[in-house]
Parts: C-alpha cells; sequence; structure tokens
C-alpha cells in the first residue's frame, strides 16, 4: 500500500510544470531538445522512459519514422532536507526534565534528463545506423508510462 501511496506522487508524463514533466522544444526542423525532470518521488528509470516517449511521440507528430540520439546529459538536481527538532519538558515534582531530539537531515535526488535528437523518415531517405524506430519505442514504453487521470 505504501508502493502504490508514494508512486501516486511520482512525476506524470505531463507538460513541464512545478511538480515535474516533459518537453519538446525544436532546435532545427528536424533537431528537438527533449527536457525532462522528475521529482523527490521519481525514478531516474521513469525520467529515462518519459523523455524517450517524448522524443517518440515527437518524431511520430512530425511525420517522422525514426530518431537519432546526437546526445543526452544528466539534469539530476540533489537537494537537502531537513526536520525541525524539538524539546519536550515533564515536571516531577519540583524538577523539570526536558529532553531535546534533533532534527533529521535528508537528501533528496530529482533526476533529470536533457536530450538532442535528430528526426528521419525511411520513406524518404535512409535511416542512419543507431536510430530508434519511433512507433516500435512508443508501443513499448508508453503502456508503462504514467499520466495524469482526466477529470
Amino acid at each position: 500500500m505504501l508502493a502504490a501511496t508514494l508512486a501516486g506522487c511520482q512525476t506524470q508524463y505531463q507538460e513541464m510544470s512545478f511538480t515535474g514533466g516533459v518537453s519538446a522544444q525544436p532546435i532545427t526542423s528536424d533537431t528537438y531538445r527533449i527536457v525532462s525532470r522528475g521529482n523527490g518521488y521519481t525514478d531516474a528509470t521513469t525520467v529515462q522512459d518519459c523523455s524517450l516517449l517524448k522524443a517518440a511521440e515527437t518524431t511520430l507528430s512530425t511525420g517522422n519514422t525514426h530518431f537519432l540520439l546526437l546526445s543526452g546529459s544528466d539534469a539530476t538536481r540533489n537537494e537537502v532536507g531537513q526536520t525541525a527538532g524539538y524539546m519536550q519538558t515533564n515536571v516531577y515534582s519540583n524538577t523539570a526534565y526536558s529532553t531535546y531530539t534533533p532534527g533529521v537531515t535528508y537528501n533528496i535526488v530529482k533526476p533529470g534528463q536533457d536530450l538532442i535528437v535528430k528526426l528521419f523518415n525511411s520513406g524518404k531517405g535512409p535511416v542512419p545506423p543507431g536510430a530508434f524506430a519511433a512507433q516500435d519505442l512508443y508501443n513499448n514504453i508508453s503502456p508503462r508510462v504514467v499520466r495524469p487521470k482526466k477529470v
């Protein structure tokens, strides 16, 4: 049950927002920057799936069939969280006893990934070796990506 609750907190496959997301930004007519950001509950592989899925969707929506990964960079951010400490005082007769419990410091990892992809259409010319078939990638990754519920 805890796993299901935490899974609901992870970044969903959505346009970029304050909680994370993914976007495709054109650089040239056939080259795009794919930007993915997760929150502290998002696994790095989820961000990678979102990046690849967005690249596949962008490829297909522009009438292309394949994309080649030109570059990728890790955009993960590490932050530090801190809980508050507290003091408790108990009085017994005329004596007060105080106990201090310090706060806890913890790390928050927010995964991110930036990709540069070049799009190709197999019907208009050769596709370079190593290019991903967008439809195959979409078919394999799309079912496992969490999307926001429609209201």
